[in-house]
């Protein structure tokens, strides 16, 4: 015999994918109408991972530095070429120090080196020579920069070359320096990977905050509002779309950074769509809770600018080192779920699957979208009762 109930859940389970499905083309339609749809699922990613592999640089070489070379004798013919040979600096030889001055002044260098003019004689002496670094302090980074490695070029020029290796020298411990997992020491290697994060925010939490503030703007709600679409189904049917679209540009993201940008790929896939998922709740469920509060796009375009772009470019780890931030904002940067998602990214990028690090990171990302999709739900209940 039939049993009524079980074909009454089967049929209602039915009509209820019926209406996810047909909801859901109905936003795809929406989404491929949309020209703007277009520039910020594809033009806006590739221009922003082109501009971070391309366009901005971490990397710790060619700084302009002029060298003040007041002595012509072979010690500091040598001393000069070693400066030369390092990757590090881009030297500009000058004979006095006005010239080097008034170039650091025009910001044409970021310091100078003076060897003096006794340099030769004190080294013919036996003696340890002296030289003088002078660095441009309104870039504390790159003064920073310049002095420890004008320092160190001169130190090594010293053990090999100066008065010092011509004594014997102490029994010592001899140190190698071996960089892991980004041995060429490449900003591009953790700066690629990180921007695909931001990629993600921009299409799920930008895109999805002007959902549900167009149908209010464009008076399609009260048409929703006359069919047996349940919440839950409302909900997914505005999210779906915007999350395959996500997957899709992540994709895209990690074929060019690795084909074209030369990033290494030593992880899993699975664990790439996992983190990306685990991500996309929290993004979606921001989005979406903002376009439900405020009912206008354009409010919503710029509360998701400042509550999920800038947080994720600024406080999640992507251009500046949360140890280096204050501590109030480093107690501020654990409520912004790109913090979670960047580390894991680098992670799998150049290292590997380190699920010891995925599964807390994720965790939190859970977490974070469950209370805004909660906040979502309850604020687009009470919008459309």
């Amino acid at each position: 015999m039939n049993d009524p109930q079980r074909h009454g859940g089967r049929s209602a389970r039915g009509r209820s994918f019926q209406r996810l499905r047909a909801m859901s083309i109905k936003e795809l339609a929406q989404i491929s109408r949309d020209p703007s749809t277009y520039l910020i699922t594809l033009v806006m990613p590739l221009l922003l991972l082109f501009l971070f592999g391309f366009g901005i640089s971490l990397d710790a070489s060619g700084t302009k530095v002029a060298l003040v070379q007041q002595d012509d004798s072979a010690a500091a013919q040598q001393l000069v070429q070693s400066y030369r040979n390092s990757r590090y600096f881009a030297i500009t030889t000058v004979h006095d120090r006005r010239p080097a001055r008034e170039m650091m002044v025009r910001s044409e260098v970021r310091g100078f080196i003076v060897i003096p003019a006794d340099f030769g004689r004190v080294v013919a002496q036996g003696k340890a020579p002296q030289i003088q670094i002078v660095t441009d302090g309104s870039e504390p980074n790159t003064a920073q920069f310049v002095a420890a490695h004008a320092s160190g070029v001169f130190n090594t020029w010293l053990a090999n070359e100066g008065p010092a290796s011509k004594r014997s020298p102490p029994p010592g411990i001899e140190t190698s320096a071996r960089f892991w997992y980004n041995p060429g020491l490449q900003s591009r290697n953790f700066l690629v990977p990180a921007s695909i994060a931001v990629v993600m925010t921009i299409i799920g939490t930008l895109l999805t905050a002007l959902v549900v503030a167009r149908e209010w703007e464009r008076g399609t709600m009260e048409a929703l509002l006359a069919t047996p679409l349940r919440m839950p189904e409302f909900i997914a049917s505005k999210i779906l779309p915007y999350y395959f679209l996500a997957m899709a540009s992540m994709t895209v993201c990690t074929l060019i950074a690795v084909f074209f940008f030369g990033v290494p790929f030593r992880g899993s896939i699975l664990a790439l769509f996992l983190l990306a998922s685990a991500f996309m709740f929290p993004a979606l469920g921001l989005g979406l809770f903002i376009s439900a509060v405020t009912k206008n796009q354009f409010v919503s375009s710029q509360i998701a600018l400042f509550a999920g772009f800038l947080p994720t470019f600024l406080l999640s780890g992507f251009m500046y080192e949360i140890s280096s931030m204050p501590v109030p904002l480093q107690a501020i940067t654990y409520i912004v779920p790109a913090r979670y998602l960047i580390p894991s990214l680098q992670t799998i990028f150049l290292t590997g699957d380190v699920w010891p690090l995925f599964l807390p990171n994720m965790a939190a990302l859970l977490v974070f979208g469950a209370v805004f999709f909660f906040l979502a739900f309850r604020v687009t209940r009470r919008s459309l009762d």
